[in-house]
């Protein structure tokens, strides 16, 4: 049996796209830095690629991207790191390289999670967000499952179900119920499936049971992630209270009898009496969401809109998605409208956006693009994921955009979707078919036309980038050449011109303290016109360099000599850099009026420092000007 460095496993609420995009990235990520890995994925066909008892014990260390429960207790003894799966997906070598790293698992702990692994909340808070996507992850199918029959039904009409009706078939009458059967269990599984992630099999019993009498109270699914949680807090409460018993005795009456049926005696007391406030609270929600669509419908797509659109299948667009599958339930085919539209848009915009600007793509990105039309089709956002993650703070809000326009259009025209998943595939379920398609691709077509602009502006700063890195290096080889000279700039810069911690809050603020500090320690005269002259050449082209770097420089008659000026700042700020990023540094050049281009010298030398990582890490790790001074030294 092949051995492993690593092993771990990806899951998401869906189990379609985030599991096998996270495992993918993983196995690249593990690739690239030497090692090899085996990830098991729980995804909708269930478990894969299982790992076996040998291969944990083998492995270094074991890496967890998942959504939902995947078993941790098998992985005791070993290296254990726990995130959720959409870091899998962004941000694998870190996490191979965390997961080296993290403490030795023991059997019943929580597992350390990626960000703050001391911070007992934020563990907590894993927990829970897993646990109740466990329970979505089990749930959707029979959402899926029931609603589409239901749906089917409806082709014989409205009505079809009704022996009262001169609708009625009665093939028609057999799908509605078993559609509506199938439905109905949404939220006895979601409260199983979120106790059992907690509390296991017990877990699984108790909240089953809990599921099932918020149900025919009438608690919907906030009872069923009420009474979820409740029998996972009573069947570990109920484990703690007969730890006394010795399990080589009392195990098997413990498991069998004391724990089931103390904890579904108790779970199930309080969720009857329960029942009522939340049932209410179940009803004035659907009830305020139903007057929501009549009285605001713009603004209801704008919010569902942003919400599909901000992390594509994960926690803020799964809970539109689910809010959606619960009215859908409750006979509201009108919200569900709005929430597919909103999220078959984002990979239609990747497609339209690499026809719009291919040159602006690699060839990886526009196969991917054209792929996603058909993902799109079928309503499978998490296609557009590789798009919104390479430019996010870009990227999204332009998914946004066009999320937001499909939905509000849907609403407006009073679009229904009686099913709750299929994209196109459902379009002879939809009342005005058409209309429905016009309106996703309208909103697909605004983002792919905002994606298209945003990366054709970034491939024109990446090859601006690249022009003036061979500008730098072909000046310094031409410098080197000419004159023999180190022009060393340690030679420039003396401590009292290097500050840390200068809190300002712009480009040119951060201009303007320069300018005053030149005057202060005696480097210029006038510094207005030094700010000005840093103005005039900002003017020309951002100085804003990459990696969190600036390098503004000021020519003037009022400058007196040559000097560098260094400044670490107390929160980065906009500089309008070649890669985007805000800078945390400025290294700054004050130059007199006549200098033989002394200053190409010294900028040349500062700039091949730059590319160095080891030089760029202690500069940012330096915290006085001593520091910073000894680190130009020695280098």
């Amino acid at each position: 049996m092949a051995k492993y460095d690593l092993v771990g496993a990806t899951g998401c609420a869906t189990g379609v796209a985030h599991t096998f995009m996270a495992e993918e990235a993983l196995e690249k990520a593990a690739q690239k830095l030497g090692y090899t890995i085996k990830i098991e994925t729980h995804g909708q066909t269930g478990v894969e690629n299982n790992l076996s008892d040998e291969e944990i014990a083998a492995a270094k260390a074991v890496v967890i991207a998942s959504d939902i429960d995947v078993g941790t207790d098998r992985f005791a003894g070993k290296k254990l790191l726990v995130v959720p799966v959409a870091r899998g997906v962004k941000e694998p070598e870190n996490l191979i390289k965390q997961a080296l790293e993290a403490p030795i698992y023991k059997d019943g702990q929580t597992a350390t999670s990626s960000g703050d692994s001391s911070a007992a909340s934020a563990k907590l808070g894993n927990k829970i967000y897993t646990s109740l996507m466990n329970g979505v992850s089990h749930m959707l199918p029979f959402v899926v499952a029931g609603g589409v029959l239901m749906a089917i039904s409806f082709f014989w009409g409205i009505n079809s179900a009704d022996p009262k009706s001169s609708e009625y078939n009665q093939f028609a009458a057999m799908l509605n119920t078993v559609g509506s059967t199938t439905m109905n269990l949404m939220a006895p599984v979601l409260g199983a499936y979120i106790a059992e992630a907690l509390a296991q099999r017990t877990g699984f019993v108790v909240g089953l049971a809990a599921g099932f009498i918020t149900f025919n109270g009438g608690g919907g699914f906030l009872g069923a992630i009420v009474g979820g949680y409740l029998a996972a807090i009573v069947v570990l409460g109920l484990q703690k209270l007969l730890k006394p018993l010795p399990d080589d005795k009392f195990r098997g009456l413990k498991s069998i009898f004391l724990l089931p049926v103390l904890g579904v005696f108790i779970a199930g007391a309080i969720m009857f009496w329960l029942n009522t406030p939340i049932k209410a609270l179940n009803v004035g929600l659907m009830a305020w969401l139903k007057g929501f669509e009549n009285t605001n419908p713009a603004l209801l797509g704008i919010i569902v809109g942003f919400m599909c659109a901000a992390d594509f299948g994960g926690p803020i667009n799964k809970a539109a998605y689910v809010t959606g599958t619960v009215l859908l339930a409750q006979g509201n085919y009108y919200f569900m409208a709005g929430v597919s539209a909103a999220c078959i848009a984002p990979p239609l915009a990747t497609g339209f956006a690499v026809l719009f600007n291919p040159k602006a793509y690699s060839n990886s990105e526009r196969a991917a693009g054209y792929v996603n039309f058909l993902l799109g089709s079928t309503h499978i956002t998490e296609g557009a994921i590789p798009f919104a993650t390479k430019h996010p703070l870009w990227n999204i809000p332009a998914f946004m955009v066009g999320s937001a326009v499909a939905s509000v259009l849907t609403y407006i025209t009073k679009i229904t979707v009686p099913a709750p998943h299929g994209g196109f595939i459902v379009l002879p379920l939809v009342n005005k078919p058409l209309l429905w398609v016009l309106w996703i691709l309208i909103g697909a077509v605004i983002s792919g036309i905002l994606l298209a602009l945003i990366a054709g502006r970034f491939a024109k700063k990446e090859a601006a980038l690249s022009e003036n890195l061979t500008v730098v290096n072909d000046t310094t080889t031409q410098v080197l050449n000419e004159n023999e000279e180190s022009h060393d700039p340690n030679s420039i810069l003396n401590v009292k011109n290097i500050k840390v911690g200068v809190d300002v809050n712009s480009r040119d603020e951060a201009l303007k303290y320069l300018a005053n500090m030149a005057v202060e320690n005696n480097l210029a005269t006038d510094s207005e016109k030094v700010f000005d002259s840093y103005i005039t050449r900002e003017k020309e082209g951002s100085t804003g360099m990459t990696d969190g770097f600036a390098i503004p420089h000021a020519q003037s008659a009022v400058i007196n000599k040559s000097a560098m000026l260094v400044l670490k700042l107390e929160h980065p700020i906009d500089w309008r850099s070649l890669d985007g990023k805000q800078t945390e540094i400025v290294i700054s050049f004050l130059i007199p009026q006549v200098d033989s281009n002394e200053h190409l010298k010294y900028l040349s030398n500062t700039a091949k420092l730059l590319t160095h990582e080891d030089f760029i890490a202690e500069l940012k790790s330096a915290k006085t000007p001593e520091e910073i001074k000894a680190l130009f030294a020695t280098e």
